[in-house]
């Protein structure tokens, strides 16, 4: 049963005034993170989010996965923060962040990422979401494109029906009810190190039961995309093959060949990664490696023809 919770529950890893906060305890290493430049809080259509701030470059938005935080990414986080400014926001009712009395939903989070972003006096950031962050990623990229230069999605889908079948009973479970078995697991022991009321966390479980349940399906906001957009899966990933496939080729990839000269390429990518799953994909240190030259906008390598010209 256990088992079966966890699963569940990573499947879901799918206006303000801005202040500074003093550094707190919660704020030095954790998960092997250090602590950040700069944390703060911002409160987004009543919900008051906590950001923290690491590095120096260019910025980028890093998204958390269902029943996670800032801090879950570990060395990938680390590795980002090494050439990019990232931001980093533990989402509604996760981490830092409260939980208040409103659902817990893709689109609104994807609003509310706009207004953290105005408040902290962003125009213009790369974004990268893994598993719910990913959702939040998307509805930020789908309802204000302005704000998004390039999006790379890991482990996220575009429907509920992208996930294996057998994950929606599993899905569907989550609730309340599962909070005492889950106080030996990674989800609940970090959440109770950082959370302002970790007695919040059946409630928490609750709302993550009730936005799983919900059917979705968001292919025709897929094709409105403008902006270059990285996929990112593991080999073992928790959503059906075809699902990845039929994601790239909604957003224009994979539709032909891509020619001698690249002429047909697509501007947007697909990544999967080998001997990783929906569950690790998060914290592989490949997962930086990859992304990263994506969103500084680096080209492939050189076609055979280039390289015999410059003989």
């Amino acid at each position: 049963m256990l088992k079966t919770l966890f699963i569940a529950l990573a499947a879901a890893a799918f206006a303000g005034t801005a202040r500074a906060e003093e550094p707190k305890p919660a704020d030095a290493m954790i998960q092997g993170v250090p602590a950040p430049d700069k944390s703060g809080q911002v409160t987004a259509n009543g919900v008051t989010y906590h950001y923290q701030i690491r590095g120096e470059g260019e910025p980028l938005l890093l998204l958390h996965g269902g029943l996670g935080q800032i801090e879950m990414f570990g060395p990938v986080l680390v590795r980002l923060a090494s050439e990019r400014q990232v931001i980093g926001v533990d989402l509604h009712g996760h981490g830092r962040t409260t939980l208040g009395d409103r659902p817990i939903s893709l689109t609104d989070m994807g609003d509310d990422m706009a207004v953290i972003l105005e408040e902290l006096g962003y125009e213009q950031v790369d974004v990268m979401g893994y598993s719910m962050g990913g959702g939040v990623g998307f509805r930020l990229a789908v309802q204000h494109p302005e704000m998004v230069r390039r999006l790379a999605l890991v482990s996220a889908g575009f429907a509920q029906d992208g996930f294996y079948p057998e994950m929606l009973p599993m899905q569907a479970q989550v609730g309340s009810a599962m909070a005492e078995m889950m106080k030996d697991t990674p989800m609940y022991k970090s959440y109770v190190e950082v959370a302002p009321n970790p007695d919040e966390f059946p409630r928490l479980l609750d709302r993550m039961g009730e936005m799983m349940r919900k059917p979705y399906n968001f292919a025709d906001d897929v094709k409105t995309l403008k902006m270059p957009v990285m996929l990112v899966y593991g080999d073992s990933d928790m959503y059906r093959p075809e699902h990845i496939v039929e994601f790239y080729q909604l957003l224009g990839g994979g539709l032909k060949d891509a020619g001698w000269m690249r002429e047909h390429m697509s501007q947007n990518r697909l990544a999967i990664l080998p001997n990783l799953t929906h569950y690790d994909i998060g914290v592989a240190p490949q997962l930086a490696e990859t992304v990263l030259p994506f969103l500084n906008g680096e080209t492939g390598a050189r076609s055979w023809a280039e390289q015999v010209e410059a003989k």
